[in-house]
């Protein structure tokens, strides 16, 4: 029972990785006022970009470079179309997922053809906390891009409250015409925010492609992007409660796999449904709560309004 038990604990925090990547990227954009729904094509490009590198130059640092790269090009295309242009945010997200979607596939079916592997990133034991029983095991035998991950979260929280970036970000997202009239340009803080959240989308789909599942195939995120963006509102738009969130979603997925390959009597279709199900139960559980989103959230910004 017990190896059962840290299996899938391992396991939960290896499948956590995409989701902190792609949801705090989410909250720091939301966070401005930036709503994008087309995370999940962004992860989509970002783990083809670098299966794609790796599988051609066997460079795994060239191909996490690439997937960041991409994930701000995407970015940049996101704030272009949002923060510029002023489009419905959630209409031109949803607009991006689909080209990110299409285009991966199409990239895939040209270029690659058939389903392949990579060696992707090995785990890496941390001297003398892996020795720890149980806890070791868990935690401290991961790769580094999972690593990464979690140093992400007290990283994201340290910028969002204790600098003046973080402030800025905040005050944009709260009432940007306030922050306009003391000098923080609004384009600026938008434009970065979701650029940010692109590379970090990128790192995202790149983490499944080259560290976890070390393989590119059609739709590989299967909507994880959208479990993402679930998670920024779940987590309030606070960095530690989005880990929560992040963990609980993950632990539903390793129990799923765990089933599934033990060959457990349970219809497989009900294993696969069930992250999906807890995403529905937990946002119906959130809209009984009393969470206040960023007041400028989703909402374009003209100076003199």
């Amino acid at each position: 029972m017990e190896a059962i038990i840290i299996g899938i604990a391992k396991s939960a925090i290896r499948l956590a990785t995409p989701y902190l990547y792609a949801s705090i990227g989410e909250t720091i954009g939301q966070l401005s006022g930036v709503l994008n729904l087309g995370v999940d094509g962004v992860m989509l490009m970002g783990a083809f970009s670098a299966f794609y590198t790796v599988l051609k130059t066997g460079n795994l640092w060239l191909g996490l470079l690439v997937a960041i790269v991409v994930g701000a090009i995407f970015g940049l295309l996101i704030a272009f179309i949002n923060v510029t242009l002023k489009a419905e945010q959630g209409i031109s997200g949803i607009g991006v997922y689909i080209f990110g979607l299409g285009l991966s596939s199409l990239l895939f079916s040209t270029m690659v053809g058939t389903v392949q592997t990579v060696s992707g990133f090995s785990p890496l034991s941390i001297p003398w906390l892996s020795n720890i029983p149980i806890v070791g095991e868990i935690f401290f035998h991961q790769n580094i891009l999972v690593y990464g991950a979690f140093a992400l979260i007290p990283l994201a929280w340290f910028i969002l409250n204790k600098t003046p970036l973080g402030l800025s970000i905040r005050a944009v997202g709260q009432n940007p015409e306030a922050a306009d009239s003391l000098g923080v340009s609004i384009v600026r803080i938008r434009y970065f925010t979701v650029v940010l959240g692109g590379m970090l989308s990128g790192i995202a789909g790149a983490s499944l492609s080259i560290a976890l599942l070390n393989v590119f195939q059609q739709n590989l995120t299967n909507g994880m992007g959208f479990i993402a963006v679930a998670l920024v509102y779940f987590g309030a738009w606070r960095p530690a409660t989005v880990l929560t969130g992040a963990l609980l979603f993950s632990t539903v997925n390793a129990i799923q796999i765990w089933v599934q390959v033990h060959g457990i009597n349970i219809p497989s279709d009900f294993t696969l449904m069930m992250p999906y199900i807890v995403t529905i139960v937990v946002l119906a559980a959130m809209a009984k709560r009393r969470i206040h989103p960023p007041a400028a959230l989703n909402k374009p910004f003209e100076r003199g309004e």
